[in-house]
Formats: structure tokens, C-alpha cells, sequence
């Protein structure tokens, strides 16, 4: 009896171990990264109406994704002293920070960077006043 027994056991154990192993579902993918960039005239940090518009369209897109967190990375042109324009990278992105939250995104959503004029997107010497480099890029994940 306990021969049949374990040969019952022995054969159920090597059943088991033939089958093909259970996969877990994948995770869905996280959501794609939108990207906005917010323009600025040379040494301001007060948002154009096109801006405004760009500004909309991403809290529309922010508030659209539920719990998104969004950054707001200000930076300048390379004309003006490194400090100032460290400053007023920092204005441009509070700028657009405080014009989302009006559009009803939360402000513990967005994070707030100022990079000066160290990540141009554009490339110039020193001095050079660069529009596409003034601007704010407005990440949502």
C-alpha cells in the first residue's frame, strides 16, 4: 500500500514538473513622456498668448493622465552674466508652474528646475541672444 502510495506521489511530482511554468502578466507599459516647450522673449518670464496656449494644451494632457507629475526646466539664452540667467531660469519656470495650477493642474504635481544657460538647445558663443534657447520645457510623466 505505501508503495502504490509513493509511487502515486512520485508520479503527480513528475506530472507537475512537466508542465510549462505559469508567466506572470507583463505590466502594462508606462504612459508615453509628453513633452511641451514654452517660448520666452529676451529677459522676461511673463507668459506670450501663444504660451498660454502651449500651457493649456499640456495641463489638458496633464489632467487627462490622472496622477501625472510634470517638470518645468526654465532656461536662457547665454547673453547676460551666468547668475542673472540662472534667476531667470528659475522665474520662467515658476512662471509656468503658476499658469498651470490656474489651469487646474495640482502644484504638488510640478517640480520646478532652472538651468540657466547651461543646456542650450540651440548652441552659441557667449553673449549670443538665441530665441529657442529661452524657453521652458515642460515634461509630463
Amino acid at each position: 500500500m505505501l508503495k502504490k502510495l509513493f509511487a502515486v506521489v512520485a508520479f503527480a511530482f513528475l506530472l507537475g514538473a512537466c508542465d510549462e511554468p505559469q508567466q506572470a502578466a507583463a505590466p502594462p507599459p508606462p504612459p508615453p513622456v509628453k513633452n511641451f516647450l514654452v517660448f520666452f522673449d529676451f529677459d522676461k518670464s511673463s507668459l506670450t498668448p501663444r504660451a498660454l496656449d502651449i500651457v493649456k494644451e499640456a495641463a489638458n494632457t496633464a489632467k487627462a493622465g490622472g496622477n501625472a507629475r510634470l517638470t518645468c526646466t526654465g532656461h536662457t539664452d547665454t547673453s547676460g552674466p551666468a547668475n542673472y540667467n540662472m534667476a531667470l531660469s528659475l522665474r520662467r519656470a515658476a512662471s509656468v508652474k503658476t499658469a498651470l495650477v490656474r489651469q487646474g493642474v495640482p502644484a504638488d504635481q510640478i517640480t520646478v528646475i532652472g538651468r540657466g544657460e547651461t543646456a542650450l538647445l540651440v548652441p552659441t558663443k557667449d553673449g549670443v541672444r538665441e530665441p529657442q534657447n529661452r524657453r521652458v520645457e515642460i515634461v509630463i510623466q
